[in-house]
């Protein structure tokens, strides 16, 4: 299969297209691999886990640039938060499974209940294009650590850092097939790894309709399943901010990564006191932001992923006219000088004047678009916020503590930032909502997942 360079429009390499054939070999060495990684003492998974992840930080530069040029996002974007957080996934649940405990009932005069935690065995991980090996490694950190077998695909758009931390780790002194890398599209080895009978559990993060496909051809057949799916995340901003600092603060939970991440807010609700200042202020700060090819140090703005993507975005913008939005600033393609003329830039774009119940607000557009609304009253603004099928993460921006505590209590989202955006802990649950998704990841969360506990009773004499 080609893949694309975004950044240049051009073919620049190729991936394997995996199939049914390369899925059989794939769970054959699964499961000769399973008993002698299951086996090992945690410590000892620990210690391989811990090289790969100083084997990715030692090649930091090579992933990089990798991760930029498959995905299009500027680079230091890539060496800031995406391969980092890669390395900090796997030293993270390196380093969690040796604490990882299960609970004992004492029944007095009677027995003791306790509760062991074995791994599942095969399980199967699919992650998305956006953050490539920040969302592959989060996934298969936590499933490698309980003592799985992994069959992981990666995103065929964005192959190529899934390709790099195979040869990773080998060089860690991971065994034969403890981790199964197979590239290829969703329709093809995607549904061949959901379907298959011998990997029981399914993690995924991807569209909502996706999820619903791989549920309803994964949950007859029992398998465990996380989904983590899509948003339509609301930023709440209240009269009593600092708009100066917090215009920037919403610029980058606005556009990070071109607005291709699930939790970035691309509906921005903003008190009438303040609306237009607001406003005012945030449209010239994103009309001057940079955008540039991925290797330019100033770019705050890079390609978005494919040119179907492109033109699945530019069909919004035009929607969101047709809805009676006004394009306050970008709204189209940008054009850049050679050799990235043909590559997949938008302008960060702004829109006003549109309903909260119109398709531009309430369909996942997944890209550098986001909307502006007033709103008067607490209640209105949480009622709009609440008003999608929706539900992984929203922020809300305010100096008034019980303002905050109401609408973070309130919101009917798995993620509440107050006054900030995209701060994670790794020790918790990570998840959505009502349609944004099923189970939740991250710490003992992810653990548990890739885990089957079974209690256990000793009656006393």
């Amino acid at each position: 299969m080609d893949n694309v360079n975004p950044a240049t429009g051009k073919v620049y390499s190729q991936i394997p297209r995996s199939g049914a054939a390369d899925l059989t070999m794939a769970v054959n060495a699964a499961e000769r691999a399973f008993p002698i990684w299951s086996g090992m003492s945690v410590n000892e998974r620990s210690a391989i886990l811990l090289r790969l992840a100083a084997g990715i930080e030692a090649r930091m530069e090579e992933f990089v640039v990798a991760e930029s040029r498959d995905n299009g996002k500027p680079e230091k974007l890539a060496a800031h938060v995406d391969i980092p957080r890669a390395v900090s996934n796997f030293h993270f649940f390196a380093t969690a499974i040796e604490h990882f405990s299960s609970e004992s009932h004492y029944m007095e005069h009677v027995g003791i209940n306790f509760t062991t935690r074995r791994p599942i065995g095969i399980v199967g991980c699919i992650s998305p294009w956006n953050l490539p090996l920040y969302l592959f490694s989060w996934k298969i950190a936590p499933a490698l650590a309980a003592g799985n077998c992994v069959i992981a695909k990666p995103s065929e758009i964005t192959p190529y850092t899934a390709s790099l931390l195979g040869d990773i780790a080998n060089e860690a002194g991971m065994p034969a097939g403890v981790l199964n890398i197979l590239h290829g599209t969703g329709p093809e080895i995607g549904n061949e790894i959901v379907s298959h009978p011998k990997i029981k559990a399914i993690s995924f993060t991807g569209g909502t309709a996706t999820g619903q496909h791989i549920a309803g051809i994964a949950a007859p057949m029992f398998k465990k399943l996380s989904l983590e799916l899509g948003g339509k995340n609301p930023t709440v901003v209240f009269p009593d901010v600092d708009i100066k600092q917090t215009v920037k603060e919403v610029f980058r939970s606005s556009f990070s990564n071109q607005g291709q991440i699930c939790l970035c807010g691309s509906r921005i609700f903003v008190h009438q006191d303040i609306y237009e200042a607001f406003k005012t202020a945030f449209v010239d700060w994103v009309s001057s932001a940079k955008v540039s090819y991925p290797a330019d140090p100033n770019a705050q703005i890079g390609a978005v992923v494919s040119k179907g993507h492109m033109e699945k975005i530019l069909g919004y913008i035009a929607l969101a006219k047709e809805e009676g939005g006004r394009v306050l600033t970008g709204g189209a393609r940008v054009r850049l000088e050679a050799p990235y003329q043909d590559g997949y830039y938008l302008a960060p774009t702004v829109i006003e004047g549109l309903s909260n119940t119109c398709r531009t607000n309430q369909e996942e557009i997944f890209g550098p678009v986001v909307s502006i609304l007033p709103f008067s009253e607490e209640s209105e603004v949480l009622a709009m916020a609440n008003g999608t099928k929706y539900g992984l993460a929203a922020s809300v921006w305010t100096k008034d503590l019980n303002v905050a505590h109401r609408m973070a209590d309130r919101l009917e989202m798995g993620i509440v930032w107050v006054n900030s955006w995209l701060i994670r802990d790794l020790r918790t649950p990570f998840g959505g909502m009502k349609d944004s998704g099923v189970g939740r990841e991250g710490g003992w969360e992810a653990l548990r997942f890739f885990t089957e506990p079974k209690n256990i009773f000793i009656k006393y004499e």
